[in-house]
């Protein structure tokens, strides 16, 4: 039986969270005195002096019709990294609790969890396929593991996770998995958002940074039963989506059409690049990607990364990275874009 009181840390039981104005009164009203804002209004066309809704309601009511949940199922960051932040720090006790990751996988994981001290478990994917080492993973699991995450579609090797193998992890772990979906609306494989009744200790990451093109805006997404997005609620800081990125949002959100062009538009420009680099002479191998980038193993990733700047054009050099010897992963860009990169690789002299 999952039970999240036994998961949250003593300080976050006994936490009383921040209370905003704006928390303490609901309802209309003409003229506000209580939160010590400036009432003679801002020095921008829209006004900005009220603080915005701390907990979004607007916009997640937007997206419950969008993405099929309730509202009070939403959980709305500063991007998915603050949705990482707060799960660690909901979750795992510094020093003590530890997480575990599955590199290759998306840094901030990581990183996240070192800032708050949360001891970090890797097991490794598997070489090539880039799966989950299931027997490795058991190994790696004890009684203060908290949290798992499992990146899918995976960044930066672009694969999904097997399906079977997320559900068994699911059945199995006392504790939290977090499915970070950032890359779902460019992948074959389906969402777990309805699974969500069935699991409670599921937590799915989403982001309007990717097939939405809001990346500047800063707006990540968590799914999860409504005792877990109450903790995070509780947790973050009380005005973490400011007016203005919640308002170009709502905009945003009434132009589904318009992305899901672009993300079909996005699939078929992938798989053209992807056998365009697959012809070339300085490309090995480049792996199948449900994602918006292919990652793709070069005879020589750092000549051909510099080589690439010169010309103006940047990808990410990820021949470092653990599993990814020689690999560099390229965005899918506009038609344009991509035969402009594909030109520029193929006259590279090695």
């Amino acid at each position: 039986m999952f039970d999240l009181n036994s998961l949250l840390r003593d300080n976050i039981k006994r936490l009383v969270p921040y209370s905003t104005a704006r928390d303490e009164f609901k309802g209309e009203a003409a003229i506000f005195l209580d939160a010590n804002e400036n009432s003679y209004g801002s020095p921008l066309p829209v006004k900005y002096n009220r603080y915005p809704d701390p907990m979004q309601w607007k916009v997640k009511y937007k997206l419950a019709d969008i993405k099929g949940v309730p509202p009070q199922n939403i959980f709305l960051g500063n991007g998915s990294d603050e949705v990482i932040d707060v799960l660690y720090r909901s979750f795992c006790r510094p020093g003590i609790d530890n997480v575990v990751l599955f590199p290759p996988t998306y840094g901030m994981y990581e990183v996240s969890a070192n800032i708050n001290d949360v001891i970090v478990r890797k097991v490794s994917l598997t070489p090539d396929t880039y799966q989950i080492d299931m027997a490795a993973l058991q190994q790696a699991v004890d009684e203060n593991t908290k949290l798992i995450f499992i990146c899918s579609p995976n960044n930066p090797t672009g694969n999904s996770i097997n399906r079977t193998d997320i559900e068994m992890i699911l059945n199995n772990f006392d504790g939290i998995v977090v499915i970070d979906e950032a890359y779902i609306n460019f992948a074959r494989q389906k969402t777990f958002i309805p699974e969500l009744t069935e699991y409670p200790n599921l937590v799915i990451m989403q982001t309007l940074s990717k097939a939405w093109g809001l990346a500047a805006l800063r707006v990540g997404m968590a799914f999860a039963g409504e005792e877990i997005i109450n903790v995070l609620n509780k947790v973050k800081p009380p005005y973490n989506i400011n007016q203005a990125a919640q308002d170009l949002v709502l905009q945003a959100l009434d132009n589904i059409g318009q992305v899901n062009e672009w993300i079909r538009d996005t699939v078929i420009e992938r798989d053209k690049l992807s056998a365009a680099l697959e012809s070339l002479p300085q490309v090995l191998e480049v792996y199948p990607s449900d994602a918006n980038f292919v990652l793709a193993k070069t005879t020589d990733a750092k000549g051909i990364y510099n080589y690439l700047v010169e010309q103006g054009i940047i990808v990410r050099d990820r021949s470092k990275v653990e599993l990814c010897n020689g690999s560099l992963r390229i965005t899918v860009g506009t038609p344009e874009e991509n035969i402009t990169v594909v030109n520029a690789i193929k006259s590279v002299q090695l």
